[in-house]
């Protein structure tokens, strides 16, 4: 498993960001809420990742990009942590509404829940599909 994040990993298309705002379902884990949407695709499933830490929360540049390089650091590790979604495009939003700056061990700790509760959903919906 390499554990690159490279740049179709990370979601930057304006189209597919207002998309996932407006259709996605989304749930909440403190310091994350989480937005995840599924769209069908012919080819073998990616997952585009958007990081987003908010200024009104955290009023330093300097603050803001630290946790943001946190949080990707933590997903970048654990990302092998999201199964291969075969025909589905998968497009999450991460974003931090904590007002502190987080330190990297319980930011993974809660990106790893993340992860596998995303992994759990998906395996409902594929039960739910299969029945």
């Amino acid at each position: 498993m390499k554990f690159r994040l490279k740049k179709n990993e990370r979601l930057h298309s304006e189209k597919l960001i207002k998309e996932l705002f407006d259709k996605g379902s989304s749930f909440f884990l403190y310091p994350f809420k989480v937005v995840v949407l599924d769209l069908p695709s012919s080819q073998d499933g990616t997952v585009q990742v958007l990081f987003s830490v908010s200024k009104k929360k955290i009023k330093k540049a300097v603050h803001r990009n630290l946790v943001k390089r946190r949080i990707k650091e933590a997903y970048r590790l654990n990302k092998n942590l999201l199964l291969n979604f075969p025909k589905t495009n998968k497009l999450i939003a991460l974003i931090y509404v904590s007002s502190e700056v987080g330190e990297f061990s319980p930011i993974q700790s809660k990106l790893v829940k993340i992860l596998e509760k995303i992994n759990a959903q998906f395996n409902a919906q594929v039960n739910e599909k299969q029945t």
